[in-house]
């Protein structure tokens, strides 16, 4: 493979199956394809580092550069190694496919074309003589539980900026929304279905309590609003309740999602249902809930001004592409980087509305010019310049 050759490593990485193991069972994890990448990154003359994350779910990373250069500064390339499952999928997932000017399969969009970008940049930049020092990070764990970012943030991996390059179509997103996992115990009582007078229907009262998030949605959410995000939403995933036709149901689960706007804390949202808990109380005072926070990841909100922002529009625009700042609706790893204190914001090849699809690709010329672009911005943001304004 020739050093630098952004297709032609994004065409490598796809046919490496690489499905989380959390996510679908029986899945490799990012072990073979870490391997294949790492060797490519080697061979294009990289420093080059694999560590674990977790048990068998390896990080790379890869730098270029001098650390010490007085006069230069860092810079970090981030993504994801691992992709979600292919059930459903309607073309071959790990063939790698051609076609149209498109390459097909799982993780071609999300993000293994962003992978590739990122990484041929990082060889070309060095080729050229950076200043400063480039820090290129595959990770493991983002479609799970972000094991990859979150290992190397606790490592002490800084830099002074970073650019996650998730699939946005080239726009530049400084920004996206957060999400908060809650589950809601619902709690009755069991009873034979002909006795009304003791059975308490817990699935009854979860709807009560759907009814009062339905207003919480259609109201005071829609005034949560952020520029470049749209507004808080809240949904209800998952339910399971009952045991029989003929038996009052006993508990009702509901898993919810909430998405959080720049600003929003998870214990806030957490007090939310709680307060829809105690409305529907007040009309039901046999209504009896327990409110858990399962998982939360925070929003993440970099001013469209800040200076990574303003060098990457500049190279933007002399190549002859238009800047577009646009919100990212998914969450991604940019937020740990962002909390631990790293300017992170989200660039890269593809479209996030084709992830995880039953038909997922990317555009090969839009991997070319995310590498020429990314390329660009090192060896600008590396040596110290980014005063240009964003537009």
């Amino acid at each position: 493979m020739e050093c630098g050759d952004a297709v032609a490593l994004a065409r490598e990485l796809v046919r490496v199956d690489s499905r989380n193991p959390s996510l679908a069972p029986g899945g490799p994890g990012e072990h073979e394809v870490a391997r294949v990448l790492a060797e490519v990154l080697r061979a294009w003359g990289l420093r080059v580092e694999v560590s674990e994350a977790a048990p068998g779910r390896p990080n790379v990373v890869a730098r270029a550069g001098d650390p010490a250069a007085r006069s230069g500064r860092s810079l970090m390339f981030n993504g994801h190694l691992d992709v979600v499952g292919v059930e459903g999928m309607i073309h071959a997932p790990f063939e790698a496919l051609e076609r149209g000017g498109r390459l097909y399969g799982r993780g071609s969009a999300d993000m293994k074309g962003g992978i590739a970008a990122m990484c041929a940049a990082a060889a070309r930049a060095a080729r050229s003589g950076l200043e400063g020092e480039l820090v290129v990070a595959a990770v493991a764990d983002e479609e799970h539980a972000s094991a990859g970012t979150l290992a190397l943030v606790a490592s002490g991996l800084r830099t002074d900026a970073a650019v996650v390059t998730e699939p946005t179509r080239l726009a530049i997103a400084p920004a996206h929304r957060g999400f908060a996992w809650i589950t809601v115990e619902v709690r009755g009582r069991a009873a034979h279905g002909s006795r009304y007078d003791i059975g308490i229907d817990a699935i009854r009262h979860a709807g009560l309590l759907l009814a009062e998030l339905d207003e919480l949605d259609a109201g005071e959410l829609r005034e949560r609003a952020h520029h470049l995000l749209g507004h808080a939403s809240l949904h209800a995933s998952l339910i399971e309740g009952g045991s029989a036709m003929s038996v009052y149901p006993e508990s009702c689960t509901l898993r919810l999602e909430r998405r959080t706007m720049p600003g929003e804390r998870a214990e806030d949202v957490v007090e939310e249902v709680r307060a829809a808990c105690g409305r529907v109380a007040l009309r039901r005072p046999d209504f009896d809930a327990r409110v858990e926070l399962e998982l939360a990841r925070s929003p993440s909100d970099v001013p469209v001004d800040a200076p990574i922002c303003r060098a990457l529009a500049s190279v933007i625009e002399p190549g002859g592409g238009s800047v577009r700042t646009e919100g990212l609706s998914a969450w991604t790893d940019a937020a740990i980087l962002n909390e631990a204190g790293i300017p992170a914001i989200c660039y890269g090849p593809g479209d996030i509305a084709l992830a995880h699809a039953a038909e997922e690709w990317i555009h090969t010329a839009e991997i070319e010019r995310a590498a020429d672009t990314l390329t660009d911005l090192a060896l600008r943001w590396c040596a110290g310049r980014s005063d240009e304004q964003c537009s």
